[in-house]
Formats: C-alpha cells, structure tokens, sequence
C-alpha cells in the first residue's frame, strides 16, 4: 500500500500523440510507387540537362562538329592555296582574318583544319577505348595470373608517355599520314582505360545479380557481355569523353613538333606551329588556331566532368 501511494505521488510524464493529419506520414503514402523506377542512365540524362555546363559544353561541341563536317559554309576560300601575292596581308572582307606568311587565308584553314584534329580525336578515343577497355575487362574478369600479366603490361606501357612514343614511332616510320597518327595514339593512349575499366568490373562481379546469373548456369561470356560491362561502363565513357580533348590536343602537339601529319595537310597544330615566327608581326596567325583549339578540347573537358557527376550517384546527392 505504501509503495502504491508513493508511486502515485511521482510526477508522470504525459504522452501526446499528434494528430495523423500532421506527421509527415502524409506525404510517404502520397508518394505514387505503382510507376516503373528510372534507370542509371535515365537518372544521368535527367541531371545532365539540367547542368549548365552540360549544355554550354554540348552547344560548343555540336557547333565544332557542324564546322568539322561543313567547314565551306563559313568559308568559300581554299585552305591549300598559296599565293605568295596575297601574303601578310591584314584582316579584310576578303579574307576575314587575314593572311599567313604563304599566302594562304587563315579563316579558311582555321575551319578546315577543325576537320582533321575531330577526325583523329574521335577515332583515336574509340580505338584506344575498344583496346584499352577490352584488356582491362579480361584483366578484371578472369583475374589471377592473367591479370597480374596483363597489369604488368599495362605499366610498361604507362610508364611511356605517349606523345614521346609517338615521336619515337614517328621517326620510325618517316612522314606520318591521319591514320598513322590515329594508330599511334590509339596504341599509347589505352593504359588509363584499362585500368579504369579494370577496377570497375573487379568492383561490379561481386554483386548479387552476378551471383546469380552464374547460379542460374549462364557462361562467362554472356555474363561479361550482358551483366558486368554494362555496368561497369560508365567511368569508361567519362574517362573516353575526357580522352577524345587529350588526343586532339596530342595530334596538334606532334604536329607542332614536326613529326606529325605532313606539311600539306591542315591542321591546328601545323598552323599554329608555322606561326611562331610570325608572332610579333602577325598574332592573327597563332591567335585563331590557338582559340579554336582551346575551345574545343576545353569543351570536352567540361562535357566529361559533367557526364562524370551526373553518373556518379553519390555527386548527384551533393
């Protein structure tokens, strides 16, 4: 009796209960989950339209496109002709920025020459990306002494940088042609894609669904093929998007460098090569090049870091 009436002396704490109409639960069983849920990549496009530099980034790229593939709608001269006549000459209507030291007009060979550098990067990012990321997902696959192997390869060729093993190849094989250039770059620029693409797929076999395509009797290969690469993807494209700026910017360089594409043919590096001498009298010259140049590869640049961000989900929730 004594600890009854104890006990009903002590101070109780009161319990409230708000009304359902007012706790958030309202909102969680508004929310429609009868719809189908978005996929990665349905999620990444949804992000990269709403990124600003996203956008800028794709206007800039689709305008050097359209200027690579129609280069005679912004100029009716020819990039190869020199008349020594017409040399040095200022900007004018006829020629809008001017004359080289050799006649030729600078818009014209500024447009065309945006032509042979797409050309190149593109093709030198796919070759280096099918090379680069078929080893690297072999490598991280079948794993063991495969792939020590192969990452041992993969130093060698990393610890060779690949505008020096372009010049070593260069003076190998004398005047390099566009493909030449493409074959070379594409032989010394797969390391960084195989490692990526290595880490990835050691990363994406571990998962559940992989556990059980294999407990489910697929093979290998329609588990490489159907499961693992296409989610281990992803780093890949960011890395190749990056990589297509990287191999414009190594053409124009070897170019420069003399040991690249011939003197006939146009490009930004040749230009802006053939410029240094003029620079104090006529800047036009290495100016526009140098611009388009810049534009362009800091274009990828820019696409790449946005397709990486909208890709990585943890950078979205940033």
């Amino acid at each position: 009796m004594r600890s009854d009436a104890q006990n009903s002396r002590r101070p109780r704490t009161e319990h409230w209960v708000a009304p359902l109409a007012e706790t958030p639960l309202q909102e969680v069983d508004a929310v429609d989950t009868t719809g189908t849920p978005r996929s990665l990549w349905a999620e990444a496009g949804r992000s990269l339209v709403r990124n600003p530099v996203f956008v800028i980034s794709a206007l800039l790229i689709l305008f050097v496109l359209f200027v690579a593939a129609f280069p005679q709608v912004f100029t009716s001269q020819d990039p190869g002709f020199g008349d020594l006549g017409r040399a040095n000459q200022p900007p004018g209507p006829e020629h809008p920025f001017g004359t080289s030291r050799q006649g030729y007009d600078i818009m014209a060979r500024t447009f065309w020459g945006a032509r042979t550098s797409v050309i190149i990067g593109f093709f030198a990012m796919i070759g280096s990306t099918l090379i680069g990321g078929t080893i690297g997902a072999l490598a991280g696959y079948i794993g063991g002494w495969f792939d020590e192997v192969i990452s041992r390869v993969t130093d060698i060729f990393f610890a060779v940088p690949m505008i020096l093993g372009a010049i070593v190849v260069a003076t190998r094989v004398g005047e390099m042609s566009m493909w030449t250039v493409i074959v070379v770059l594409s032989i010394f620029g797969w390391t960084n894609v195989a490692r990526i693409m290595r880490g990835a797929v050691i990363s994406t076999k571990s998962q559940d669904y992989v556990t059980s395509s294999v407990a489910l009797g697929a093979g290998s290969g329609t588990v490489l093929l159907k499961h693992v690469i296409p989610n281990a993807i992803a780093p890949v494209i960011v890395t190749a998007t990056v990589n297509l700026g990287v191999f414009i910017v190594a053409e124009a360089t070897l170019s420069f460098l003399g040991v690249g594409l011939p003197t006939s043919a146009v490009s930004w590096g040749g230009d802006i090569s053939d410029a240094r001498d003029a620079l104090r009298t006529q800047p036009s010259m290495l100016f526009y090049p140098s611009v388009a140049l810049a534009i362009t590869v800091l274009s990828f640049i820019m696409l790449g870091d946005a397709v990486r961000d909208a890709l990585d989900p943890k950078a979205r929730k940033r």
